[in-house]
């Protein structure tokens, strides 16, 4: 008899807050949350490991809080990859399904040169045949092979939608007959160096890096529905130094873009503006601070503030009108770079189910209206769906805990995945395409 999944642990390390998650399988499919923990990061820039040693406390401290309260060993973790050093890109490549291939091409096959990223690589075909795994395999890694920058690496390619012979918008080919296999793909890249930092820093936790994800897709998997991902929807993830988007379109992940902004720039305004000490002016944002000064009432707009000064002055007593006025130009700043990056993109206009805001820098009051007079579409808190999580499942009813629990969600996919996998080659004798189960699986059978 096949072992049971066992229990999966997904780390979010944030550079302000490391949250961690502990999950068991449970009925239906759902992650029974049964311990989370959260600490204070330290030694993190923009989602880059700058003091390890300070790094591994923080991850130590979170993952500990976790393992107490689950009553469990966390051994292996999924993690998030996150930095505005991330660059991604499409590409796409033909293989036969039979046949032999020739030199790569410009052309996609049809005669016309391809826009989407590297050269398509053509393929002369041989007679139809069933499409298997294997297939493609071939395809999503033909797609991939590119020439990267020195010290960048593929860290995940994502199939946005194959297409057989002329026949396109399929999301699953294998079982199809046909001659010719396209696929498009988004292909994510990052430097070498600090994603291994970042995984050097788990390891000396005692801990195992099983899955490394990017954060706005973890968070995409934990409180976007399938209709969001359907009909488009663009998730915005802000963290304390970076602000991560993801475009979803036809079920696939269409763009992502990380910008090097974040709620610590709220934070530096405020101390800045009111000239007060950093801790001062982080607890008067989380505490009163709006983004938006319309979504006051002219009572709270009046409402004083007492701001501590510093080199030992007496505090002051300023208005939240006031803290508005510094707080709303920087939302504004930006939401509107991620405004630009999604019309740059060409999916303005196209996301029918709106804009969903993650991460801690969303709890901002004021955020989700400020959010929909930049994006000018219908805008949302994201929260772990319900459908998804059970057990200890209010307690991460919050953006700032999307990325943690997506992450264990995908942990747990992974696992089944390869299980089912095992199961498989025990039965038929052989191998089969890992990394197509391991897609196929890792997002729920959507893919």
């Amino acid at each position: 008899m096949a072992k049971q999944v066992s229990h999966t642990v997904g780390l979010d390390i944030g550079t302000s807050r490391i949250t961690c998650i502990i999950g068991e399988p449970g009925d239906g499919g759902l992650v029974d949350v049964v311990g989370i923990g959260e600490s204070e990061a330290r030694g993190l820039r923009k989602g880059v490991v700058v003091d390890p040693e300070a790094a591994v406390e923080a991850i130590t401290r979170a993952v500990e809080e976790a393992e107490r309260m689950s009553g469990l060993e966390a051994e292996e973790v999924a993690i998030n990859l996150s930095g505005s050093h991330i660059m991604s890109f499409n590409g796409q490549a033909i293989v036969a399904v039979s046949g032999r291939e020739r030199e790569p091409s410009h052309e996609n096959g049809h005669g016309r040169r391809s826009f989407y990223g590297p050269p398509a690589h053509v393929v002369v075909a041989g007679r139809d045949r069933e499409i298997t795994q294997d297939d493609v395999r071939r395809a999503i890694e033909s797609a991939s092979a590119i020439q990267l920058p020195a010290g960048r690496e593929i860290v995940d390619r994502l199939p946005q939608e194959f297409i057989v012979d002329d026949q396109d918008g399929i999301n699953d080919p294998v079982g199809m007959i046909g001659a010719r296999l396209a696929v498009k793909v988004h292909i994510v890249t990052s430097p070498v160096t600090a994603r291994q930092n970042v995984i050097n820093s788990v390891n000396r936790a005692g801990l195992v890096v099983g899955e490394m994800v990017l954060e706005q897709l973890a968070a995409a998997e934990a409180t976007l529905t399938d209709d969001d991902k359907e009909f488009g929807a663009a998730l915005v993830d802000i963290g304390a130094e970076t602000t991560g988007l993801i475009i979803y379109q036809r079920g696939a992940v269409q763009h992502t873009a990380v910008f090097a902004l974040g709620g610590s720039h709220f934070t530096n305004d405020i101390a800045f503006g009111l000239r007060t000490p950093i801790p001062e002016a982080d607890k008067i944002k989380r505490n009163v601070g709006c983004a938006c000064g319309l979504s006051l009432s002219e009572a709270e707009r009046s409402e004083l503030v007492e701001v501590p000064s510093v080199g030992g002055r007496p505090p002051r007593q300023l208005s939240r009108q006031i803290l508005c006025d510094i707080l709303q130009p920087r939302a504004e700043e930006v939401l509107s770079h991620v405004a630009d990056e999604i019309r740059e993109a060409g999916w303005e206009g196209q996301l029918s189910s709106g804009v969903v805001l993650t991460g801690g820098g969303s709890l901002l009051d004021g955020m989700v209206e400020i959010a929909e007079q930049v994006f000018d579409a219908p805008v949302r808190l994201g929260y772990p769906e319900r459908d998804r999580f059970g057990g200890l499942v209010e307690d991460i009813q919050n953006p700032a805990w999307a990325a943690a629990s997506g992450l264990c969600l995908m942990a747990q996919r992974a696992k089944s995945a390869e299980m089912r996998a095992s199961m498989a080659r025990a039965q038929a004798g052989g191998s089969l395409g890992a990394l197509v189960s391991k897609f196929r699986n890792r997002f729920g059978g959507i893919f």
